[in-house]
């Protein structure tokens, strides 16, 4: 009852008319004027901002901020891993034969998610993270390891909730939301990173497009979203012992190793 009560509350929010307003809202110079109440509420640091916030023309270039040189450190390790965002590491585990993985108690197809049988085979039996973007984090998006980019997909047409709340009750958001599929190879392995839109906003701006990628190069930010799940091969990935869900991460910090 609960479940179906959130769903039909999400539907009828969630309409054209609802984000088109929001997202004139956000773009317009007078939204600037929110920002400091903003930054309060989700306790952003302003000190990190590349660009002083009066600068800023909208809440929108806000949420998509810039931070200071050397505020993020990258392992540069030569197999490891790095989280591609600042993020709360919500849920990692193993993603069974049978194709699903299992967040916050719902069951999701790989296969749906990416969009291709054949691409999710190569991820059963191996592991999936699911690192969540709150409002307060920086949205930008990194490359978790250096190699070449093999495929990439635009998948789903609306978004829902990727907040606690949204992943209990929502319809399998990481599966059915708009999404951007990234997949790289590194050396011998194969890494993919599920890109998820938020609800309202189904944004990602893709900022990468050469094939190549070096460990930490910006490759998109989100407009008001969201979530990263990070998808690898069985017996090709070691997950950091420190890191037990949830977990804090910021982009660059090592997650793991190849």
């Amino acid at each position: 009852m609960r479940k179906q009560l959130y769903r039909t509350m999400i539907e009828l929010t969630n309409g054209r008319m609802s984000s088109v307003f929001f997202i004139k809202f956000a773009n317009s110079n007078f939204s600037r004027k929110v920002i400091p109440s903003f930054a309060k509420k989700f306790q952003i640091d302003l000190t990190e901002t590349r660009e002083p916030v009066e600068s800023f023309q909208s809440l929108h270039d806000f949420f998509i901020r810039e931070l200071q040189a050397g505020i993020h450190q990258i392992d540069d390790s030569a197999n490891s891993v790095i989280s591609p965002v600042d993020a709360m590491i919500e849920e990692v585990g193993e993603i069974y034969e049978t194709a699903p993985i299992i967040v916050k108690g719902q069951e999701y197809q790989i296969a749906e998610m990416l969009g291709s049988e054949a691409l999710a085979a190569k991820y059963l039996g191996g592991t999936y993270i699911v690192c969540y973007l709150s409002p307060k984090d920086y949205h930008r998006i990194h490359a978790p390891v250096s190699g070449t980019v093999t495929h990439t997909d635009v998948l789903g047409r609306k978004s829902y909730p990727v907040n606690k709340a949204g992943m209990k009750y929502g319809n399998r958001p990481l599966s059915k939301n708009y999404r951007q599929i990234t997949e790289i190879k590194h050396d011998q392995t194969y890494v993919t990173m599920v890109k998820v839109g938020a609800m309202v906003v189904n944004t990602i701006v893709r900022t990468h497009e050469a094939n190549e990628l070096a460990k930490g190069d910006e490759v998109a930010y989100f407009s008001f979203g969201s979530t990263v799940v990070l998808l690898f091969e069985k017996d090709h990935f070691k997950l950091d012992d420190r890191i037990k869900s949830p977990y804090p991460i910021r982009m660059g910090e090592r997650i793991g190793v190849i």
